[in-house]
């Protein structure tokens, strides 16, 4: 989960290896590379067992309607990010 944070740049860039740290903890995703915040599925994925993690997706995820509706079913209070 976290210890993301602490991986090296190779690991955080790694789509299997963030996918596996994010079903542990989906606020992972913020030390995961811009390009898998940036990547739909991944955070498709990611907002639909925590959606708070929308807030470390890229501003246009988070402007993209079918990501905002998985994020706000899984967790009301994402509609604020």
């Amino acid at each position: 989960g976290t210890a993301l944070q602490f991986a090296v740049e190779e690991l955080r860039s790694d789509r299997e290896v963030v996918l596996k740290a994010v079903r542990q903890n989906g606020t992972a995703l913020q030390f995961a590379f811009e390009e898998l915040r940036a990547d739909r599925d991944v955070v498709l994925k990611v907002v639909r067992q925590n959606g708070t993690a929308l807030q470390f997706a890229v501003e246009e995820l988070r402007s993209d309607r079918e990501v905002v509706l998985k994020a706000v079913r899984q967790n009301g209070t994402a509609l604020q990010f």
